[in-house]
């Protein structure tokens, strides 16, 4: 298209929808299982040996005293409760080692100068710090372990071992086909050609185990009834001695699952009747029986059916915490709809008579868990669900209604439409919104376009006509490929596979943190496909995507000698397009990455054919912004706010006819120094005082006040704020624009807040909403003291906004403690 003219936007967005429909979604906190996904191996009270910051050359050994991402806050030994000298850092770029280091590497350990004075004898000190001690996992601070969340070792080809859901006492070899966000999809061991068996299952699920669990636990180790025909015994037998060979190289971290809920002992006996939700076809409850107890954990229990001629057999394997069995009655006395068994005469199904007549017993209350209604759920709250009769898709879904456990989901935008399904609020079948998007997953929109409002999208695109973005080769997006660096499918060269180096310099344009999010490799597969990929997840991973879209354009004046792919931004509500030039061969793609890297002004080797194990050849973590800018940067006082090419082809979006220009104010932003207790060694990459952040969008920068409110307020002293000077970006200055508020008077030293006491204070500013955070973390005076900006945005999942206001009061605090305790 022209540039500047509009089309419609028909990208599903959470936030338009939510507002379009009135609804909220659902907390994050009530996923359990994904804020367990998340966390990264280190727990409070491990131990490690750290760099001290005034000697690089000497370690001592410090406490976790609490992890936030790939962030650690540690502590000193020797200081004791005293948190003044608490200090963060980050795992991939600090200085950190597993107990016993310093004596294995014959390094030095010695007592920093804060604490000298309080220890005396070392060697005595450490005997009685270190006895017992629990030591940061050494896998976890290095080689290729390193910072990572264990979730992400869980890589395609890992092999795991699946419970048959027919028969709890057999297990089977799965391998992992596809890691979305600790959602695995599970291929059976001997199946590689075929996709008819596989599986989509949570990391976390009780059936699912490391190998050799089967042979621990005295289980036997049997393909599926289902699938063991399609081989001989004897390619089993053959197949099992391959996975023993193999298993080193396919095997997954020994601690994944040591956050997998354990399963308990069960009372009940064969014969007994309850209700159940068939977990193929979650949509009404029914009278069922306990089939078969296999041990003190797995029994089967079988949806009743009392038709002479009655299909397959709807049984399955069960443990006492399964989700979707209750007693008898439990319908009736929640007022819900109990759905008769098929053959069962008449439609009033009393529970009396069918005992009677079957000649059963009900199994008792005690045999049932005790069902909880605090999980936070409400009616009408939105998330993401798995469509439980196609695995593959993820849906939006609505909550319709609640009882106990249990929550009622009607699925939005499935192919084929369901009824609403019951779910247990502890499924790991369910989301918090944005999960999707946050794992690079396809979510179902809606069928109805509510969102879909006619809107302006900005166009970034050269005006000469581009060749056809679909001028790819048929059947090589979804094509499996070796990792090999050249491959070769009908004759087209495919790209190798592309490594984003987490730890090399990301430069003014990309967000550190978002670039740590960013899988460990793309591809390999067709060249512009896989390029495609790359560069959407590092326009994405931008502060703002915009920008670093204009900054990949195609040049309108370049020689053209690639591919040109259509690629999208959205930032503030805009929508932006481009047309980036990106190569076709696989012999073309490191000098295209490097090219690319260079253009954004990062480190060379931060994506490319080329994985940075240890240190980077490029050296870029030594680099400071100015000399990195001196060796790597471009022109330093271009206009970054127009794209290349005279006038201007980025058109604003919805601009609103006769509104003023309003005057900006200047601001300032101060780096806070480093606290001389930091360990934190990341490259000096923050995008403050960056050319990149000093310019912007004249679209982008309306003031919200009017000119004479301006007026009044000149007199006022401009809030500044203190941000950690690592790569976490602080805002640009229109962002933080405050008001100094009215002097804080406290009535107590903030150091000596509870909890209850953080969570009053909060609630009488206009942050009041976001008390139950710090409720639910725990957060008291002295943590309150330790946030920052970077640190409440990872932590508490906020977006800039809301950030930047909860910041502005617990600034307040921090200048009232100083000026009022803090002698």
């Amino acid at each position: 298209s022209d540039a500047g003219s509009s089309v419609d936007e028909m990208e599903f967005n959470w936030d338009e929808y939510l507002e379009d429909t009135g609804a909220t979604a659902a907390p994050h906190g009530s996923f359990k299982h994904v804020d367990t996904s998340l966390q990264n191996g280190f727990a409070p009270g491990m131990k490690l040996e750290v760099a001290v910051k005034s000697d690089q050359n000497t370690y001592w050994v410090a406490t976790i005293i609490t992890t936030c991402g790939q962030l650690l806050l540690l502590r000193y030994d020797g200081y004791g409760e005293d948190r003044k000298a608490d200090f963060w850092c980050d795992i991939m770029t600090a200085d950190l080692h597993p107990i016993g280091w310093c004596e294995q590497n014959k390094k030095i350990l010695k007592v920093p100068e804060g604490i000298k004075d309080k220890i005396p004898d070392q060697e005595e000190f450490l005997q009685r710090v270190l006895k017992g001690a629990c030591s940061a996992p050494a896998n976890l601070l290095e080689g290729l372990h390193r910072g990572k969340n264990p979730l992400d070792l869980i890589a395609p080809g890992s092999r795991l071992e699946l419970q048959n859901i027919r028969d709890s006492l057999e297990a089977w070899i799965v391998t992992v086909v596809e890691n979305v966000g600790g959602r695995l999809k599970l291929r059976y061991e001997g199946l590689e050609d075929s996709d008819k068996f596989d599986q989509w299952l949570f990391y976390l699920d009780p059936f699912l185990h490391q190998v050799g669990w089967a042979a621990q636990h005295g289980y036997s180790l049997q393909p599926p009834l289902a699938i063991r025909s399609l081989r001989s015994e004897a390619d089993w037998q053959e197949i099992l001695k391959k996975v023993k060979e193999e298993e080193e190289e396919s095997s997954v971290p020994t601690d994944l699952f040591k956050d997998k809920p354990v399963i308990g002992v069960h009372s009940f006996s064969e014969g007994m009747k309850l209700e159940a939700v068939d977990p193929m076809a979650p949509f009404v409850i029914s009278p069922a029986t306990v089939l078969k107890v296999f041990n003190d954990k797995y029994f089967m229990i079988e949806i009743d059916d009392l038709r002479a001629d009655r299909p397959t057999s709807q049984s399955y394997i069960c443990h006492v915490n399964s989700a979707g069995i209750f007693p008898v009655q439990w319908s009736l006395k929640n007022g819900l709809n109990l759905s008769p068994p098929p053959g069962y005469p008449g439609q009033d199904f009393d529970w009396a008579d069918y005992l009677k007549q079957c000649g059963a017993e009900a199994a008792p209350q005690s045999c049932f868990p005790s069902l909880t209604s605090d999980h936070g759920f409400k009616e009408n709250m939105k998330l993401e669900a798995v469509n439980p009769v196609d695995p593959e898709e993820v849906c939006i879904a609505t909550v319709t209604k609640l009882k106990d456990s249990y929550l009622w989901l009607q699925l939005e935008g499935s192919k084929k439409p369901v009824p609403d399904c019951i779910v247990s609020v502890e499924s790991m079948n369910i989301f918090p919104v944005g999960w999707c998007e946050t794992n690079g997953y396809q979510l179902r929109p809606p069928r109805k376009a509510i969102v879909n409002k006619q809107k302006k999208i900005a166009v970034v695109q050269p005006e000469k006509q581009i060749l056809s973005s679909r001028t790819v080769h048929d059947g090589l997006k979804n094509q499996e490929l070796n990792s090999s660096d050249s491959v070769v499918i009908n004759g087209k060269y495919c790209c190798p596979k592309i490594y984003f180096n987490h730890r090399c310099f990301s430069g003014p344009y990309l967000n550190k943190g978002r670039i740590a999010e960013l899988p460990q490799s793309v591809g390999p597969g067709n060249c512009v496909l896989v390029l495609k990929e790359v560069l959407t997840l590092l326009i994405n991973a931008a502060y703002k995507p915009s920008r670093v879209l204009r900054e990949l354009q195609l040049d309108e004046e370049a020689a053209w000698h690639g591919h040109g792919e259509t690629l999208k931004a959205k930032y503030k509500g805009k929508s932006y397009r481009a047309t980036v030039e990106v190569v076709r061969t696989a012999d073309r793609v490191a000098d295209f990455c490097r090219k690319t890297c260079i253009k954004l002004e990062c480190c060379p080797n931060l994506f490319g054919p080329q994985m940075v194990l240890d240190k980077c050849s490029e050296n870029c973590s030594v680099l400071t912004k100015t000399k990195y800018t001196h060796y790597y940067g471009k022109r330093k006082n271009k206009r970054i706010g127009r794209p290349p090419g005279g006038h201007s082809n980025l058109e604003a979006a919805m601009k609103k006819p006769n509104k003023r220009r309003k005057r900006r104010k200047h601001f300032f932003v101060h780096k806070k120094k480093r606290s001389s207790t930091s360990v934190d060694n990341t490259p000096a990459g923050s995008p403050q005082g960056s050319g990149a952040e000093e310019e912007d969008d004249q679209d982008e920068s309306e003031l919200s006040h009017s000119l004479a409110q301006d007026r009044d307020k000149q007199k006022r002293k401009l809030r500044t704020f203190s941000f950690s000077d690592d790569e976490n970006k602080p805002p640009s200055p229109k962002d933080i624009k405050m008001e100094v508020a009215e002097k804080l008077q406290l009535d107590s030293n903030p150091l000596e807040w509870s909890v209850a006491d953080v969570v009053r204070f909060l609630k009488s500013t206009d942050c009041a909403p976001l008390a139950r955070i710090f409720l639910d973390q725990e957060i008291d005076g002295q943590a309150l003291l330790l946030l920052t900006l970077p640190t409440v945005q990872e932590c508490m999942d906020l977006k800039l906004g809301p950030a930047i206001k909860l910041c502005h009061h617990i600034e307040r605090v921090k200048l009232a403690f100083y000026q009022q305790f803090a002698n």
